[in-house]
């Protein structure tokens, strides 16, 4: 059965190579790509074509990863495709990814395209926990990843619950505190307020630059077995090799830096590492199949490249593409500052113009206040009229009875002659009347004098209904004034924003700037990294409390140990190497 599987294969094999094209499937982090090749093609020919593809000129970190049984391998370029050992089916499916990586993302990347690409990978790493990140660097490395994706952050826009459906976190990080879904929201959305005028690249590189002090950051793991057969992992990065228990990939028992190798071999499942000292022993180790051995050469020959790389000047085409980065980096800069002065502008006219309607609407607010009190003026002084008017002709009757009193007192007076009671009688009915007359002249008296405090109130009224009118008519004026048919000259002039607007000559000036804020930029790095680090402790200090400290995993209590021991990649990395390499190589086979 096996042997008829394998004819089959073979049989397929051969038909592939005698076809003229073959289809292939290239997965980048961000889509697919497919392409149809030449049977002829080698491994460069495909890896070129995506390159180009991609815009993509800095070619020596990436590669063709695909997956071979248990396993996976990187495509080889000096070999044609179909010669080596890819999945047979079409279309023959590959990744496209970074396979080595910087020491240091700021320096060594270049091309937005290339620094966009190893975000996306090690992003991926870090949350499907390929990559050990302690709980407060998720969360600021979250809030650089949503930067990224959503650009500055508006309180208008980005409303509670905007990250909901957002992978931001590991796993591992979420399940270790006692913490909801908005909570977390909440702290990455305070990190992420502080981000504000970062474009996507800046904060994408950000992110890069602390994922990079992460200890398993780039490093690639193999299980090995020393002289005496005891398990152990090697580690291949940047740096160089290093050596690891098997429950502890943070912190490597030795190291071997890049600088200090000699040659690097293998012989079936055996491997061999010579050092620069020759009188050092080569130290061996054993992994558990010759294809791992492959993979590891492969690794190591790459890394070591790039190592002796970095230490030499660029070359002429590096020198050119770091030039016109520069360049490019400077002109959005300078383009970058004239929209965000244009957009202060037009938000400074905004509110000018708020602030035009709001007075706008207080005035007409006081001219509708000033018409109410015109109109119960009016009213009042049209009361106040008509009591005076009843009042006068009270005053009129009133004389009318007075008159009447006084005429039938002097005929009281001529007929009172008949008898003494008569006339007492009448005496009495004359004082009566006086009296009568008296009181009546004393109302009339009381009453004129209402009649004229009624008109001075009149007049009152009248004055004040001249007064309201006079000062409606200076609110409505001014109001005319302050509408917003305002004349031009009272208005920010450049609300406009055409494609004139936004048209930048580039001149000498500018770069000079430019180029002193990056060394100014420069000057400011280690303060930068003394915020990075009293951020990450405040962030720490927040959800402490919220810990379940059972929920731990072992690679969390080492970063712990190692945090409070003030050991770091680099500090470690560096505190091995200053041992001798006869040492570590005699302390590797003791192992």
């Amino acid at each position: 059965m096996a042997s008829a599987l394998a004819a089959k294969m073979g049989f397929n094999s051969l038909l592939r190579k005698q076809a003229r094209n073959f289809n292939v499937r290239i997965c980048t982090m961000e889509s697919d790509m497919e392409f149809s090749c030449e049977v002829k093609w080698k491994g460069k020919d495909l890896f070129d074509l995506v390159c180009r593809t991609l815009g993509l000129r800095e070619t020596w970190f990436f590669g063709l990863q695909y997956n071979i049984k248990d396993t996976v391998a990187w495509l080889k370029m000096e070999k044609k495709v179909l010669d080596q050992e890819v999945p047979k089916e079409e279309p023959i499916t590959f990744h496209f990814l970074a396979k080595f990586y910087p020491e240091n993302a700021e320096e060594e990347l270049v091309q937005d395209i290339t620094q966009h690409l190893f975000f996306l990978q090690v992003k991926k790493k870090i949350l499907e926990e390929e990559i050990h990140c302690p709980p407060e660097a998720s969360v600021l490395l979250a809030s650089y990843a949503v930067h990224a994706k959503y650009g500055d952050y508006d309180p208008n826009v980005h409303k509670p619950g905007f990250l909901a459906e957002e992978e931001l976190l590991p796993k591992r990080v979420i399940n270790l505190y006692q913490m909801t879904a908005e909570m977390w929201e909440e702290r990455i959305t305070a990190c992420y307020a502080e981000h504000r005028g970062r474009t996507r690249d800046e904060a994408e590189m950000e992110y890069l630059k602390i994922a990079q002090d992460l200890d398993m950051y780039g490093v690639n793991y193999f299980l090995i077995r020393n002289k005496k057969g005891t398990d152990l992992l090697l580690g291949v990065d940047a740096l160089g090799l290093h050596i690891y228990e098997p429950d502890n990939k943070l912190t490597p028992k030795c190291s071997f830096p890049w600088n200090e190798i000699r040659n690097i071999s293998y012989s079936d499942k055996e491997f061999t590492i010579k050092p620069l000292d020759k009188k050092t022993n080569v130290f061996k180790f054993n992994s558990s199949r010759l294809r791992v051995n492959k993979l590891i050469l492969q690794l190591c020959i790459g890394n070591h490249d790039l190592f002796m790389r970095r230490r030499r000047v660029d070359s002429l085409e590096v020198q050119q593409m770091k030039t016109q980065a520069r360049e490019e980096r400077a002109r959005k800069q300078v383009e970058r500052q004239r929209l965000q002065r244009e957009k202060q502008l037009r938000e400074e006219a905004e509110r000018a113009r708020d602030e035009l309607e709001r007075r706008l609407i207080q005035l007409q607010d006081e001219a509708h206040m000033a018409n109410d009190a015109l109109l119960r003026s009016e009213q009042t002084a049209d009361l106040l009229a008509e009591k005076a008017q009843i009042a006068e002709e009270e005053a009129k009757l009133l004389a009318q009875k007075a008159a009447e009193a006084e005429t039938e007192m002097q005929r009281i007076k001529v007929t009172a002659i008949r008898s003494q009671e008569e006339r007492r009688l009448m005496e009495q009915k004359m004082l009566e009347a006086e009296m009568l007359a008296l009181k009546m002249a004393e109302e009339s008296e009381r009453r004129a004098k209402e009649a004229e405090q009624l008109k001075q109130d009149l007049q009152e009224a009248r004055d004040s209904e001249r007064r309201a009118k006079h000062k409606l008519l200076e609110i409505t004026s001014k109001a005319v004034y302050t509408s917003p048919g305002l004349p031009p000259d009272s208005m920010p002039q450049d609300l406009s924003f055409s494609r004139e607007n936004l048209s930048f000559d580039f001149k000498d000036t500018d770069m000079k700037r430019l180029s002193m804020e990056i060394e100014k930029e420069k000057v400011e790095y280690m303060e930068k990294s003394k915020h990075l680090q009293e951020q990450l402790n405040e962030l720490k200090t927040e959800i402490e409390s919220l810990k379940l400290k059972e929920r731990e995993t072992p690679l969390d209590i080492i970063h712990n140990q190692n945090t409070e021991q003030g050991t770091s990649k680099h500090s470690n990395f560096k505190k091995l190497t200053l041992q001798s390499t006869k040492s570590r190589v005699a302390f590797f086979e003791e192992l």
